[in-house]
């Protein structure tokens, strides 16, 4: 990280920690997180995997959190801390070693607050935040500056909105929820009635609710449609990263993964621990299974069966998918040795 921690840590503060073995001196202190090859003296960074032996063998780091298959790594600094999942003892020191900054309650003298809107004390309120009529706010609910809650929105205790989120009426959020700048949940989805013989197309009025249940993060500029007739529900524990969009009457299970760009359209089922990687596209009406693992710009036009893991559009299981594309690129030889047999042969002239 560009910023030093606030909080410097010793070698053997961190082994108690995380629990690791310390390796070395453990008077070295450290104050910032790196990785290898970018860490200086006074860093902590990490080695979790055998390909980045080489920065290993070559950073400045001061101490390095390693796995223990990767002990005997040669070269490196001096102080090491042997521990079973390098990144997961990462979570424990980095709270540590960068504390979070302390929030004030109160309710900032410019924010705008609705007839019949009630929170449990403490609460904190940002500048020019906007709050409609019978909001309903839990205990430690943080609304940053120019939040826009409509009618009736309920946000649970524990949570954070950053500047600029806004939830429309009928939007509802559970405990301990992050939402990022910019985005926008319970919005109307793209529904519409097509016209004929020239006429305008015919909205379809929205009336379900946008439902967020406990434990999750929304990244900055989603956008999570409201239920047109039925709700749209995201499953407690999952994690959306920014610039996705998920459509009406969309259900997300529990501790799935949805990365950058992703779009799911109308009445998708996503069933528990799925992962959808980056600019996936899944057309409306179909059931992502359980487990299920979504590969990166893939698409989907029909069903994905629990567990399996598929790529290409349209997507295909994964081994498929990467027989088929050898088979292409064996093809251009077959092409040429082909080309080769049928080359019409060479005539002497006439006589």
């Amino acid at each position: 990280m560009n910023a030093a921690g606030t909080r410097p840590l010793s070698a053997s503060e961190i082994a108690a920690l995380t629990g690791g073995r310390l390796v070395g001196p453990g008077t070295v202190t450290v104050a910032g997180v790196a990785p290898l090859e970018r860490a200086g003296p006074g860093d902590l960074s990490f080695l979790a995997s055998p390909r980045y032996a080489p920065y290993f063998e070559r950073t400045s780091a001061s101490v390095v959190l390693v796995a223990p298959e990767l002990e005997a790594t040669a070269g490196g600094p001096e102080t090491r801390i042997i521990v079973p999942e390098p990144y997961a003892a990462l979570l424990v020191v980095l709270p540590v070693l960068y504390p979070q900054a302390v929030w004030e309650a109160g309710v900032h003298p410019t924010a705008a607050i609705g007839r019949g809107t009630t929170w449990q004390e403490p609460v904190a309120i940002g500048s020019h935040a906007s709050l409609g009529s019978d909001v309903q706010l839990g205990r430690n609910v943080r609304i940053g500056a120019g939040c826009v809650l409509g009618d009736g929105v309920a946000v649970g205790d524990d949570t954070q909105l950053y500047p600029g989120v806004t939830l429309y009426a009928g939007t509802a959020l559970g405990k301990r929820v992050i939402v990022h700048a910019g985005a926008v949940l319970g919005s109307d989805g793209f529904g519409y009635v097509p016209g004929k013989g020239g006429e305008a197309h015919r909205k379809i009025p929205h009336v379900g609710r946008c439902l967020i249940g406990d434990d999750i993060e929304i990244g900055a500029n989603t956008c999570v449609d409201r239920g047109s007739v039925d709700d749209t529900v995201i499953g407690s524990g999952t994690k959306i990263d920014n610039l996705v969009h998920i459509a009406h009457n969309v259900r997300i299970g529990a501790r799935c993964l949805i990365m950058a760009q992703a779009g799911i359209a109308g009445s998708v089922q996503v069933e528990d621990d799925v992962i959808i990687a980056g600019q996936v596209g899944i057309s409306d009406h179909l059931t992502i299974g359980r487990g299920a693992r979504l590969l990166v710009q893939s698409g989907y036009i029909g069903n994905v069966p629990a567990g399996a893991t598929m790529f290409g559009y349209p997507a295909r299981p994964h081994r498929e998918f990467l027989r088929a594309q050898a088979a292409l690129y064996r093809l251009s030889r077959i092409v040429d040795e082909l080309e080769a047999l049928v080359k019409p042969a060479s005539h002497s002239p006439d006589h």
